[in-house]
């Protein structure tokens, strides 16, 4: 036990690591999350469960309340061609009447030692405070903004039909499609994860999703304020060019904006930098590192 450690024990915590099949301490995680962020992932028993994969660092104090935590999960990411085994750091939250003492420093010590262990060639996370996480080894990835130029739409007709994940058929054909879904890009994807797309989808009241029947895909999409057509993520294991999306879903939108790296949707684009205050760093050997442009799309935001 190091000495910042044995310092924290002995003033009533106790340190434990945990997985989410424990359920009182998945009800302390929970109630951690909405104290401190008003989020709540309680939808996740709903929408098939919290992650297998994921491993959890935390303190409680005597009343076994989670003070201080940080999860790791397995998030294999495509990057420039290559299925990269990655993990994703999640959850990072302190008390604030227990700040200022290393608590989380030192759950990120031990999260991070847990992905070392488990040879990880990469660790993501996303961040509003980046300095946070320097010290331990990260960079930013800068990420990007993507305009598509509008292809000719063909005329082969309207196959959209509408999702809905609290209908347990919808459910169902979602999650089947999120086991088997082609990473969304070749460049830069996430190659495998389903959980965390069916809480942002629950979570995002402007958040639509399309099952096109025709090219046997689901499509993430909204019109936002400026009235562009946002498409947010693909679900399908042949991704479909933007030109068979728009025609499949009958639309002719003046502007569309794509929320992922579109290589794959087979039109131009036009790039501007990102200036989101929530920003993308990675943890690992420069030579796993994408190349720019890169975007996650907000349905895989964790």
């Amino acid at each position: 036990m190091t000495g910042r450690a044995a310092v924290l024990q002995a003033s009533g915590l106790t340190f434990r690591q945990y997985d989410l099949d424990d359920a009182a301490r998945r009800a302390a995680l929970t109630a951690l999350l909405y104290d401190i962020f008003g989020i709540d992932i309680t939808p996740l028993d709903h929408l098939g469960g919290h992650d297998a994969s994921s491993m959890a660092f935390g303190w409680f104090d005597d009343d076994d309340r989670l003070i201080a935590n940080l999860s790791a999960f397995t998030m294999p990411t495509m990057i420039d061609g290559r299925s990269v085994r990655a993990a994703g750091l999640q959850s990072g939250a302190v008390r604030p009447e227990f700040r200022g003492r290393g608590l989380f420093r030192d759950v990120t010590e031990k999260a991070l030692a847990w992905c070392d262990a488990q040879a990880f060639e990469a660790v993501l996370l996303y961040t509003e405070k980046p300095a946070l996480y320097e010290k331990h080894g990260f960079v930013v990835l800068p990420q990007s903004r993507f305009l598509a130029e509008m292809p000719a739409v063909g005329g082969a007709g309207w196959s959209a039909r509408r999702l809905d994940l609290h209908q347990p058929g919808d459910l169902a054909l979602t999650r089947k499609m999120l086991a088997t879904r082609t990473p969304v890009s070749k460049h830069f994807a996430v190659a495998s994860q389903s959980e965390m797309f069916l809480l942002n989808a629950w979570l995002s009241d402007d958040v639509r999703l399309d099952y096109l029947v025709r090219l046997d895909a689901i499509i993430a999409w909204r019109f936002n304020r400026e009235n562009t057509f946002e498409l947010l993520d693909i679900v399908a294991q042949d991704i479909p060019a933007l030109a068979d999306i728009l025609s499949a879903m009958g639309r002719t939108p003046s502007r569309v904006a794509v929320d992922f790296v579109p290589d794959r949707l087979g039109c131009g684009v036009t790039t501007a930098a990102d200036d989101h205050p929530l920003v993308l760093m990675m943890r690992g050997p420069d030579n796993r590192r994408p190349i720019d442009p890169i975007r996650l799309p907000e349905l895989a935001h964790f």
